[in-house]
C-alpha cells in the first residue's frame, strides 16, 4: 500500500484514524502496531513474519544489553550479536543476488560455471527498519536511551507506518517520551493534514508529471546532449519532489497521530558544497551514518589520512545501503571523494553570503552523481555521460521530442522556480510563509485545490510508487 493511492486515502487512513482516536491512550500503541502491520501486509503477508522476527530479536537484545553492566565485555558482546544479526538479515535479503551475480561475472570470465541460487526477493522497507533497530540497540549500549519494557511500544516504533517504507530514519530515543505521553490537538492535526497535502501535491503534481522526461532519456539508445541534460535536470527535480514529498507526508501523518518526527530535507539544492548538501539532503540518513558509522570508524580523531578514509568509507557504504548495484557504490564513492576534497580545502562551511560559482559547481557535482544513481547499470550511465559531454548534438532528438509534451516541460520549469525561490529565501531572506495569515491563505486558496487536483490526477493513472521504495 502506498500513500498515493485511493485505497490508502479513502479506506485505510480514515478507518485507522477513526479507530486511533476512539482508542484510550494506553492502547494507542497497540492500535498503531496493528494498523502498521496491516499496512505492511498489504504488500506481502509472508514478509510480515520477517518484520516481526526482526522486532522481537532487537527487543530481546536490548533487554540483555540493559541487564549487562554498562560498557562491560558482556554488554559489548550482546550489542555485537545484535548488530551482526541485523546486518546478516539485511545482507542476505538485499545483497545475496548482487553478490552471486558479481561472483558469477568473475567466474564466467575465467571459464568456470556460474553458481545458481534461488532469486531472493527484497522485502520492502527493510533498509529503513533494520537501521532503526540497529540505532536502538546501540543507543541502549551507549546509555543514550533506556530500553523499553513495553514490547508494544518498541514494536509500534519499528512498525510506525507513516515512515515504515521510506523514512525518515527514526531513533527510539527521540520518540520514547512521545510514546509515554503526547498531545492530540486540532492545531496539530491540522498542521499534519496540511503537511500531508503538501507532500501529496509535490509527489503527484510535480514528480509524477516530470517523470516521463527522465524515463524517455534512459530508454533512448543514442540520446543527444540536449536530451541528456534536460533528462538529468528532470531527474534531480523528480527525485527531490518525490522523496521530500514522501517525507512531508510521513511527517504530516505523524502529526495527525500526535507524533513529531525530525525533518528530512532542508532545501538541499541551495547548497554551496557537497558537505552542506549532506546536511540538507536525507538528513535522517546522513546523521545516522555520521553517528553510527563515521564516528565509530574514528571520525576525525586520528589524523588527516584516517579522516579522509572514514569520510570515503562512510559514503561508500551509504551508497551501497541504497541498493545492491555497482552504480550505487560508485555514487557513494563520488560523494565520498568530494567530501574528502572539501575537508582538505576547507570548503565545507555554510555561509550566509551567496557565492554563485560555488553553488553552481556544487549543483553540477550533485547532478553528475544523480546520473549514475538513476542508471540501471554502469553502461547506461556511461551512455548518458557520453551524450552530455561528447555527443555535441545540442538539439533534441526526434525520438525524445515525440515522447515529451509542453506540460512536462512547464512543470519542470515550475519545479526549479520553486526550488530556487523557496531555497534562497530560506537561506538568505525572511521566511514569510511561516506567518499565520499567509499559511491560512495558502491552505485555503492554493493547497486545497491543488490537493483535489492531485487526487483527480491520481485516479487517472494506474500506479504511483515512490522512488525510494526500491531502497
Amino acid at each position: 500500500m502506498v500513500f498515493s493511492s485511493n485505497v490508502f486515502l479513502f479506506l485505510f487512513l480514515p478507518v485507522f484514524l477513526a479507530l486511533y482516536y476512539l482508542t484510550p491512550f494506553k492502547w494507542k500503541s497497540l492500535t498503531v502496531l496493528i494498523g502498521s502491520y496491516l499496512f505492511y501486509a498489504w504488500w506481502r503477508v509472508d514478509f510480515l513474519l520477517l518484520f516481526v522476527a526482526v522486532t522481537v530479536w532487537n527487543y530481546w537484545i536490548g533487554i540483555h544489553i540493559a541487564n549487562a553492566e554498562s560498557a562491560s565485555s558482556r554488554a559489548r558482546r550482546w550489542v555485537g550479536i545484535g548488530v551482526a544479526g541485523n546486518l546478516v538479515t539485511l545482507g542476505y535479503f538485499k545483497y545475496a543476488n548482487f553478490g552471486v551475480d558479481s561472483l558469477n561475472a568473475v567466474m564466467t570470465s575465467f571459464g568456470f560455471q556460474p553458481f545458481e541460487i534461488m532469486h531472493v526477493i527484497l522485502p520492502i522497507g527493510i533498509s529503513f527498519y533494520i537501521f532503526q533497530a540497529i540505532s536502538y540497540i546501540v543507543d541502549v549500549y551507549r546509555g543514550d536511551t533506556e530500553p523499553t519494557r513495553r514490547f508494544v511500544d518498541f514494536a509500534a516504533f519499528i512498525a510506525l507506518f507513516p515512515q515504515l517504507i521510506a523514512g525518515p530514519v527514526l531513533r527510539y530515543k527521540d520518540l520514547a517520551d512521545q510514546f509515554a505521553e503526547r498531545t492530540h490537538t486540532m492545531d496539530k492535526f491540522s498542521e499534519g493534514a496540511a503537511r500531508f497535502m503538501q507532500g501529496f501535491v509535490k509527489k503527484v503534481i510535480i514528480a509524477d508529471t516530470i517523470a516521463p522526461l527522465v524515463d524517455h532519456l534512459y530508454a533512448l539508445d543514442n540520446p543527444s546532449a540536449a536530451d541528456a541534460w534536460l533528462g538529468s535536470l528532470a531527474y534531480a527535480a523528480q527525485l527531490y519532489f518525490d522523496f521530500s514529498g514522501y517525507s512531508d507526508m510521513a511527517i504530516g501523518l505523524g502529526l495527525m497521530m500526535g507524533f513529531r518526527f525530525i525533518e528530512n530535507f532542508n532545501q538541499p539544492y541551495i547548497s554551496q558544497s557537497i558537505t552542506e548538501f549532506w546536511r540538507r539532503w536525507h538528513i535522517s540518513l546522513s546523521s545516522w551514518l555520521r553517528d553510527y558509522l563515521y564516528i565509530p570508524l574514528g571520525g576525525n580523531r586520528h589524523g588527516t589520512f584516517n579522516t579522509y578514509r572514514n569520510l570515503f568509507l562512510t559514503m561508500l557504504l551509504g551508497g551501497l545501503w541504497h541498493g545492491a548495484n555497482w552504480t550505487f557504490v560508485i555514487w557513494g564513492a563520488w560523494h565520498g571523494v568530494w567530501l574528502s576534497i572539501e575537508r582538505a580545502l576547507g570548503w565545507g562551511h555554510e555561509g550566509k553570503v551567496l557565492k554563485p560559482v560555488r553553488w553552481a559547481f556544487t549543483f553540477f557535482l550533485v547532478l553528475l552523481g544523480w546520473v549514475i544513481f538513476r542508471a540501471a547499470n554502469v553502461e547506461e550511465a556511461v551512455k548518458v555521460y557520453n551524450a552530455m559531454f561528447f555527443s555535441g548534438q545540442w538539439q533534441f532528438s526526434d525520438l525524445y521530442l515525440e515522447s515529451v509534451n509542453s506540460l512536462q516541460i512547464a512543470t519542470l520549469a515550475i519545479a526549479y522556480l520553486l526550488i530556487l525561490m523557496l531555497g534562497f529565501k530560506e537561506k538568505f531572506g525572511a521566511d514569510i510563509v511561516r506567518t499565520s495569515w499567509v499559511r491560512r491563505y495558502a491552505v485555503s486558496a492554493i493547497l486545497l485545490p491543488l490537493f483535489a487536483l492531485s487526487i483527480l490526477k491520481l485516479s487517472a493513472q494506474s500506479y504511483s510508487p515512490f522512488l525510494y521504495f526500491q531502497f
